[in-house]
C-alpha cells in the first residue's frame, strides 16, 4: 500500500506520501506545492491536477487521505478550497485509488492525543517524529505537517480497515 496525505490549499498545499510492506511503514516523500497569488486560479487548480497526477504515477500511489472540510471564517476560502478537494475526488476515481476521509478531529486525536490540539501542537509532533521539518518556514511547515498527520491518520484507517 502506498498512500497519499494531502493538504490542499491555493496557496500551499502539502502533501505526504506513505509505504506499508512487509508490515513496515515509512513516509518517504513530503513537502509542498506553492502558488502566487497573483495566478488565476484556474491555473492553479490546472497545476494542483498536474503535481498530483505526477505524485499519484510517479510513486504508484494505491490510497489517498483527505481532511474533511469545515467552514472557517471565510466562506469564499471554503469554495476555492472545495474546487481542489473535487480534484482529488477525480483523481481517486481516474486511478481507482481507495480514498479516506478524515475528520480534523480524529487527525488531531490520533497524533497529538488531544482532538482539539492545534496547528502548532500538531506541528511540535510532527517536527519531533520528522527533524528536517523544523528546516521549513512556519506556514509551509503546519501545510506539511498537516499532511504528514493525515497521511498517518490514513495508515491507521486502512490498517483497520483490514
Amino acid at each position: 500500500m502506498i498512500l497519499l496525505g494531502v493538504d490542499p490549499g491555493l496557496l500551499v498545499t502539502g502533501f505526504a506520501i506513505a509505504r506499508v510492506a512487509n508490515g513496515k511503514t515509512a513516509i518517504f516523500d513530503y513537502g509542498y506545492l506553492g502558488m502566487q497569488s497573483t495566478e488565476t486560479v484556474p491555473a492553479r487548480i490546472a497545476r494542483f491536477y498536474q503535481f498530483m497526477t505526477e505524485k499519484i504515477v510517479t510513486h504508484k500511489v494505491t490510497h489517498l487521505a483527505i481532511e474533511t472540510p469545515f467552514l472557517g471564517k471565510n466562506a469564499q476560502s471554503f469554495i476555492k478550497l472545495g474546487y481542489l478537494r473535487s480534484i482529488l475526488y477525480l483523481l481517486s476515481e481516474q486511478h481507482a485509488l481507495t480514498l479516506y476521509e478524515l475528520a480534523p478531529c480524529h487527525i488531531k486525536q490520533a497524533v497529538t492525543g488531544y482532538g482539539k490540539a492545534s496547528k502548532e501542537q500538531v506541528a511540535t509532533v510532527m517536527a519531533t517524529l520528522f527533524p528536517a521539518l523544523k528546516t521549513l518556514g512556519t506556514t509551509v511547515k503546519e501545510d506539511v505537517t498537516d499532511a504528514i498527520a493525515i497521511c498517518m491518520t490514513g495508515l491507521g484507517r486502512a490498517a483497520a480497515s483490514h
